[in-house]
């Protein structure tokens, strides 16, 4: 009788840095800035970098919620929303969206001129980058965000605005002429 080498796989149990660390690391990786917006008899827009595109056909795009955050039930309530990708000039704006200290409902969008997408009845930054309106379409179990999946209804590619970006905590634009540097 011959032995066989044993195939048990060994599992690494992962080691988790503490929150500051991982903050740290997650933010080297540059994101665009969108807000995500529902409409309905209580608005309401939130900032969010953890947006990105998902699939052609269908056409789908994900946004990250954290399951404490009002957007989240919002989302769920609603079942459709907007997002706005926000241009290299709206700053401001990012920052109001992400202010836990901002009035919440219709009063939040007061001082920010909007647009009303008539596929999802949400309100749309004015002049930003990008445009998009979505239905809820799946949601799936992130951790303590949820990951929402939404299918396009409409798209406003707003022309050639330089996008807003995120990297290491702080605010920058990316343009097109941006995108054709060598690294």
């Amino acid at each position: 009788m011959t032995a066989t080498p044993s195939t048990a796989v060994r599992v690494p149990q992962p080691s988790v840095p503490d929150t500051t660390q991982l903050r740290r690391a997650f933010g080297s990786f540059a994101t665009g800035v969108t807000v995500v917006t529902v409409g309905g008899q209580t608005p309401h827009g939130m900032t969010a970098n953890s947006f990105t595109t998902v699939s052609l056909d269908p056409p789908l795009v994900l946004v990250c919620v954290a399951r404490n955050a009002i957007m989240h039930e919002a989302l769920l309530r609603e079942g459709v929303f907007g997002v706005s990708v926000l241009g290299a000039g709206q700053e401001q704006v990012a920052r109001h969206f992400a202010s836990s200290r901002r009035p919440l409902g219709a009063e939040q969008f007061s001082g920010t001129t909007c647009q009303v997408g008539a596929q999802c009845g949400a309100p749309l930054i004015a002049d930003a980058a990008a445009h998009l309106e979505c239905e809820l379409w799946r949601a799936y179990d992130g951790g303590d965000h949820t990951i929402f999946l939404g299918r396009l209804l409409s798209l406003d590619d707003g022309g050639d605005e330089d996008a807003l970006v995120f990297l290491r905590g702080h605010f920058d634009r990316l343009g097109p002429a941006d995108a054709g540097r060598s690294l």
